[in-house]
């Protein structure tokens, strides 16, 4: 099967990290069919990247602006069998698609997952920020398979899927996922979410899957390593999640996260507090991110919840 890589870009000031995604992709044992930049409404970082990557397809996002139009674009240009998403802000493994391919050798498989480590600029992650909630800067976290596995969606920095059934749902929703507007951004997410709900309710028997093989590296910069970014992506995680549950229904929207919250974060803060009790102090933080995590994702559903039922009246 013949793989198209897509990575959408949006600003120069990552360059140092796009150069590193693109040489990862270049350093593929199995190499790609085609490598597509997409740019998402930047004229000078288009002509930049045009110019640096000539065996690349450099594009121009020709969609609504944001990251899900960014993916659609992407999926347009492709030309091979599977497209494959990665993050402008990682590095994937030499054998990342290799590991993505393999996983589509079941026909029931219409869309692969890999593994997700943070790479903190620190050079290591804060000793209060729970395994539980990796999620909040786009890595794997405690709580998922370990081994390969059905799951109900992939992550979207990290993931792969048929082309062919990408245009057949209508794509990745607008509106729901990341947009820039200006220097601020809320760090909402979900668009992949909402895609492979949406894929799976669409094609009854077909398998969404968790490959662990397929692993890349994703930049965690200083800034998403503090307490005030924990608890603000925890809330716009909430905000994306009434919008998922807005069009795919609350009980496939909300499946994976009713069980994470009943048994894994339980888990998360009895081992933070026994950690505590053994003599490490920082479990205790870590127990108290998880409420504090919980409760603000919480509350971010019910607000945005409320918006959208206030919206319909």
């Amino acid at each position: 099967m013949k793989c198209s890589v897509v990575i959408c870009v949006y600003t120069e000031e990552r360059w140092d990290d796009i150069r590193a995604a693109v040489e990862s992709v270049d350093r593929q044992r199995r190499p790609a069919h085609e490598l597509i930049l997409v740019v998402d409404y930047n004229p000078d970082l288009h002509l930049r990247l045009k110019r640096e990557y000539p065996h690349a397809i450099v594009v121009e996002n020709s969609h609504e602006k944001g990251l899900s139009g960014g993916k659609n674009t992407g999926a347009a240009t492709a030309t091979g069998d599977i497209v494959a998403y990665l993050d402008d802000d990682a590095v994937a493994d030499p054998g990342w698609l290799e590991a993505l391919e393999e996983g589509f050798q079941d026909p029931a498989v219409v869309g692969v997952g890999g593994r997700t480590h943070p790479l903190w600029a620190s050079g290591r992650r804060p000793r209060w920020f729970p395994y539980e909630f990796d999620w909040t800067v786009g890595c794997s976290y405690r709580g998922m398979p370990v081994r390969r596995a059905p799951i109900r969606n992939v992550m979207g920095g990290n993931a792969a899927f048929l082309r062919g059934v990408i245009g057949d749902v209508g794509g990745f929703r607008t509106g729901i996922g990341r947009s820039v507007q200006g220097k601020k951004s809320r760090p909402l997410g979900c668009e992949e979410t909402e895609f492979c709900i949406r894929l799976a309710q669409s094609r009854p028997g077909s398998v969404m899957l968790f490959e662990p093989g397929a692993e890349i590296g994703h930049k965690v910069p200083a800034a998403r390593s503090t307490f005030a970014y924990f608890r603000s992506r925890c809330y716009a995680e909430g905000l994306s999640k009434a919008l998922v549950t807005a069009s795919v229904g609350a009980g496939d929207g909300l499946a994976s996260e009713r069980a994470h919250a009943l048994k894994a974060l339980p888990l998360g803060a009895l081992r933070g507090v026994g950690e505590a009790l053994r003599g490490d102090g920082s479990g205790l933080g870590r127990a108290g991110a998880i409420v504090v995590g919980l409760a603000w994702t919480t509350w971010g559903y019910v607000v945005g919840t409320a918006r959208l039922k206030l919206g319909k009246s």
